[in-house]
């Protein structure tokens, strides 16, 4: 095999089974300077890129790809992209030729496309770029795609915001027959997750004269307690039943899912949730302490659904990162803060912590959408953070996202200067935000301090700092919103020096302990939600030579 696929990792063997010969590319002897060197760059990245070659636009691409197409691998492997995306080459062959055609590159952002990667059209989105590879004479010879998937996030922001308008709809009714009629239309403006939908009594019959879903026989795929789902005609329909007042002792809740959708956990555990707000509506409309027991489902939901947005934090080798989200404990709302831990095209570590000013579901969508822009333009923009902050703002006020917010944005990257001693720099960004602290090695913890700047969203055209600090072993900084140290009955000048006192001499705890040791100490006192990001390079083992 060519030492050019050397780099395709797991993908070696795929590899070697195509017949490049027969493909329109030719042996992989005979291919460009241009193609041989996009290919190595394509397999040498740890984001999912694909080649698009020639006319056929022939397909290659690395290891990280293969989850973006699912079963259409290996057979994509060498194949023209229009045979391997049939169901969507009307949507993305015009956007492959335009840029064969005009070298202009594309840029699309949460694309909704219905994709067959797993045996039936899949909804799902992705924000990518098509880009032109020229040859020395600046034809172009292919295109180049830089994709990430993001359609956990946008499902997520959609169910979120149903959640949120049905909770509202719902919140102050009394009346059950006018509960379920106003739930069913706040359910129905959302045909993509639920295609139809309706409440009834379980023997009741709609104004048609139709009897409930499914009408004809089907196979039970799940049964656990009040939920069932199952199969007619290959068609999900899930059914929850809901107990409610007299004289109805229970409805059901119906509803026909999605067939471009997976029947995962959650999924099903989505129409679970719209489900239980309907119920514990009806239960309210029965007793006034029922009004308190939706209050806390609706601090579970909003916990819940805030919570998966905030992903998982990237664990980097030689360091350690820890996050933390807790909703304020006074209240069932939806808060703006968020923190992001995400790794650079060439390895750097990126941290992120905001909040968004508000406490209510605009606050948390938007919180979604600054979120999400800021980790595009984070990855994609190869500047120190404070130009990325100002890219953000631009992007921000270009696309209508109104509001404030302030935000730390961190780099980490390897201190070539000492890298034998295992240091890193860190180099960030303040726009409004709490400033961080650093616990040193030998337990002196500080506040890193810079001259203050504007929130995000207060103007255009602001000039955004840089600073720097170098991590040697042993240190950790940690990044927190307000939420951690802001206290009605006290100055915030306050709070900050009772948190620098309290990670004093914590030079031995790790990111994880010191998440837990501030939670524990001042999430009981406080009144809005707390987001945390500790970062700490672990000491060097006693003996191990440097």
């Amino acid at each position: 095999m060519d030492e050019l696929f050397e780099a395709a990792g797991t993908l070696r063997s795929a590899y070697r089974g195509v017949d490049w010969a027969s493909t329109s590319l030719g042996a992989v002897s005979g291919w460009s300077p241009p193609l041989r060197a996009a290919v190595d760059l394509t397999l040498h990245s740890r984001f999912p890129v694909t080649l698009f070659w020639g006319p056929e636009f022939v397909m290659i691409y690395n290891e990280a790809y293969v989850e973006l197409i699912g079963n259409k691998h290996p057979a994509a492997l060498g194949a023209p992209a229009g045979k391997v995306f049939a169901e969507i080459w009307d949507v993305i062959g015009p956007m492959l030729g335009s840029v064969r055609s005009t070298r202009r590159a594309t840029w699309t952002r949460d694309m909704r496309l219905l994709m067959d990667r797993h045996g039936y059209p899949e909804e799902c989105y992705f924000t990518f770029s098509y880009s032109a590879v020229r040859g020395p004479g600046g034809e172009v010879e292919g295109v180049i795609d830089i994709a990430t998937e993001t359609t956990a996030q946008v499902l997520s922001e959609r169910r979120l915001i149903l959640l949120v308008g049905l909770s509202d709809a719902l919140s102050k009714l009394e009346e059950p027959a006018e509960i379920l009629d106003r739930a069913v239309g706040v359910l129905r403006t959302d045909p993509e997750d639920l295609p139809e939908v309706d409440i009834r009594a379980p023997d009741a019959v709609d104004a048609a004269g139709r009897p409930p879903l499914p009408a004809v026989p089907s196979t039970i795929i799940l049964g656990d307690g009040d939920v069932v789902v199952e199969s007619t005609a290959d068609v999900p329909v899930m059914r929850m039943r809901l107990p409610g007042p007299p004289p109805s002792a229970e409805t059901v809740l119906v509803a026909r899912l999605s067939q471009h959708l997976p029947l995962d956990d959650g999924y099903v555990g989505f129409v679970r949730l719209v489900g239980t707000t309907v119920a514990q509506a009806l239960q309210r409309a029965q007793t006034h302490q029922a009004e308190r027991r939706v209050a806390v489902l609706e601090r579970d939901l909003s916990e819940h659904l805030q919570r998966s947005l905030l992903t998982p934090p990237a664990q980097p080798p030689g360091l350690e990162v820890a996050v933390r989200y807790q909703p304020a404990s006074e209240r069932a709302r939806i808060g703006g803060d968020w923190y992001d831990s995400f790794l650079q095209p060439d390895g750097g570590l990126t941290l992120v912590i905001g909040d968004v000013a508000g406490h209510d579901q605009h606050a948390a969508a938007t919180m979604a959408q600054i979120r999400n822009l800021l980790r595009g333009v984070a990855y994609a923009v190869e500047k120190p953070p404070g130009a990325v902050l100002e890219v953000l703002e631009t992007t921000m006020r270009g696309l209508g996202v109104d509001a404030l917010a302030t935000a730390v944005l961190a780099r980490v990257k390897q201190d070539e200067e000492h890298a034998r001693a295992g240091a890193r720099t860190l180099s960030w960004s303040n726009a409004g935000h709490l400033p961080p602290v650093l616990v040193s090695p030998d337990g002196t913890a500080t506040l890193l301090r810079t001259p203050p700047e504007m929130l995000l969203g207060v103007r255009a055209g602001v000039t955004r700092s840089d600073h720097r600090v170098t991590l040697t072993p042993g240190c950790a900084v940690v990044l927190y919103t307000d939420g951690l140290v802001d206290r009605r009955d006290a100055v915030i000048d306050d709070g900050l020096a009772g948190l620098v006192q309290d990670l004093t001499g914590r030079h031995g705890s790790t990111a994880e302990q010191l998440c837990d040791l501030l939670l524990t100490r001042y999430a009981a006192t406080g009144d809005d939600d707390i987001a945390l990001v500790v970062l700490r390079i672990p000491p060097e083992p006693a003996g191990v030579p440097r």
